[in-house]
């Protein structure tokens, strides 16, 4: 029986030492480029084009920067900056308590252009129960705000093409 069990134990052994070897060799930086989700590594390294955006994000770095000023009044509950999507939590005015917003923002190009930004809105009002209920917002406002972002996104370009 020690025979078996020796057996056995060896076949642990190698399996453990394969798995600890291939973790090894993905954390390896060997003829790649490896990114970390908590930074670090050897991953890719922030960049800036000729213009002076940065080129480390998947969307135009001003709209990225003029969406996140325009909402700042706005908690925010997630933002991606390579997939472009900034989404805000609800939002009440202390003026209408009654009524509540949340916005969406997608980034959907590169370049500075104003149908590269999609804005959605979404609104409730409470009701006599103290409950919140869905209620169409006003598509003006969702312009607006596109309006707001692109407005900032240009005189963030034009600062920093003035130096």
């Amino acid at each position: 029986m020690p025979f078996v069990r020796g057996s056995w134990m060896r076949g642990v052994a190698m399996s453990a030492l394969a798995v600890a070897l291939m973790g090894a060799a993905g954390c390896s930086s060997v003829g790649s480029a490896v990114m970390h989700p908590f930074g670090g590594g050897n991953g890719p390294k922030a960049a800036t084009a000729p213009d002076g955006s940065p080129t480390n994000i998947g969307v135009n770095g001003y709209l990225w920067r003029a969406t996140l000023d325009t909402l700042s009044f706005m908690p925010l509950a997630s933002a991606d900056p390579y997939g472009g999507v900034v989404i805000t939590d609800w939002y009440a005015n202390p003026e209408k308590p009654n009524e509540r917003f949340k916005c969406t923002v997608y980034i959907l190009d590169a370049r500075l252009r104003a149908d590269g930004l999609n804005v959605a809105v979404f609104k409730q009002n409470k009701d006599a129960s103290g409950a919140w209920v869905d209620a169409p917002s006003a598509s003006q406002t969702e312009t607006e705000i596109e309006n707001a972002i692109l407005d900032r996104a240009r005189k963030l370009r034009l600062s920093n093409l003035k130096g």
